[in-house]
């Protein structure tokens, strides 16, 4: 696991949910003052994420609304602009405690610049941690020379664990004697006397003192599994290779469809809601080096339902996305087991479904 987030051994821990997780990050890192109290993140993250937020902020005594800082789309676009999370937290960095977005945007695919938002953060004294979920296993990672304070992510995307598989955590290890941990577990009290059962808890170094229980020994077969199969492959490097070929691959297909709509084009072709003919856009970003395996795709009029239609069509085709409400249907091929031949007829499936609703 540690090769793959890039991190040191006891930085690394493979426990719990994703969620939970990040609820024991936050107690630990989120500690708000009267002067620094705000979190940074993009605006729409995933809903547990936001839940989680707003839930630490209230249990400060803080209100949501002006302690959780968001960071929106410029009017008319749909994926946050590098310049624009520099200037806010240049702007407000005295007043932000925690910088805290996803690596990977769940919605728009978006791959965030980690590096520079973590050197920013710190430049003006503010923690900084990120949910990981949709980057994992997707794109390489460097949290520990990245100088990331912490980091959580659940491996049942592209770790391919499967539903409910075990999460984790990173901690640099410039905290190991600093945070520690709050929610004491039998699991991350020291390897060498915890069956000596002893009645004083004394942690692990480092992120695996988090732990608490048992974990569920099917969950690490499952991910245990998965990583061979990443280590067989020769880990990220070569994978997040494939990982362009196939999304440029399918962007490139996706482009030429009579449906394609450009983005420039979306206000003159769609100018209010529920009006224009059936197509779609793409709202991920354009540049590989800022999105993952994932490209999502704004069915086209937006707010028509026409989403689900085309979502169902190509389900019984047997492409394998998922739909996002309103209107966004993801399609990412996974570099493990997706091929070229699978993109083209994703690509000619998407055109049929179309056809087949008579647009």
């Amino acid at each position: 696991m540690k090769r793959v987030i890039g991190a040191k051994e006891k930085e690394v821990a493979c426990m719990g949910t994703l969620t939970n997780n990040l609820h024991l990050m936050m107690d630990s890192f989120y500690n708000p003052t009267a002067e620094r109290y705000k979190i940074l993140c993009e605006a729409k993250a995933f809903p547990s994420d936001q839940y989680a937020f707003a839930s630490q902020v209230r249990a400060h005594g803080l209100d949501p609304s002006t302690a959780i800082l968001e960071v929106f789309p410029r009017e008319g676009e749909y994926s946050l602009r590098e310049e624009d999370i520099m200037e806010i937290i240049a702007k407000e960095g005295s007043s932000i405690a925690l910088v805290l977005f996803s690596g990977v945007q769940y919605y728009t695919g978006q791959l965030f610049p980690m590096q520079n938002i973590t050197q920013k953060a710190k430049e003006q004294g503010c923690i900084c941690g990120w949910d990981l979920a949709h980057a994992v296993g997707n794109v390489p990672l460097s949290l520990h020379d990245w100088d990331v304070d912490f980091a959580v992510w659940c491996t049942y995307k592209y770790l391919n664990s499967g539903p409910g598989g075990i999460a984790g955590i990173f901690m640099h290890e410039k905290w190991n004697n600093i945070q520690l941990p709050k929610f004491a577990g039998w699991w991350g009290h020291e390897l060498s006397t915890r069956f000596q059962m002893p009645p004083t808890f004394s942690p692990i170094a480092g992120a695996q003192g988090f732990q608490q229980s048992n974990p569920c020994i099917l969950a690490l077969a499952s991910l245990l599994g998965s990583l061979r199969v990443f280590k067989e492959a020769g880990m990220l490097t070569p994978v997040r290779e494939r990982s362009l070929l196939l999304t440029g691959t399918l962007e490139k297909l996706l482009v030429k469809s009579d449906y394609f709509v450009f983005l420039d084009q979306l206000r003159q072709l769609y100018p209010q809601a529920g009006s224009g003919k059936p197509g779609f856009t793409i709202i991920t970003p354009a540049d590989p080096d800022q999105r993952g395996a994932q490209l999502s795709l704004l069915i086209l009029p937006a707010e028509s339902g026409l989403m689900h239609k085309i979502f169902a069509s190509l389900s019984d085709y047997g492409v394998i996305g998922d739909e996002r409400e309103p209107d966004v249907i993801r399609l990412a091929p996974n570099p493990l087991y997706n091929t070229i031949h699978d993109c083209e007829q994703a690509a000619q499936y998407l055109e049929q479904a179309f056809k087949l609703i008579g647009a």
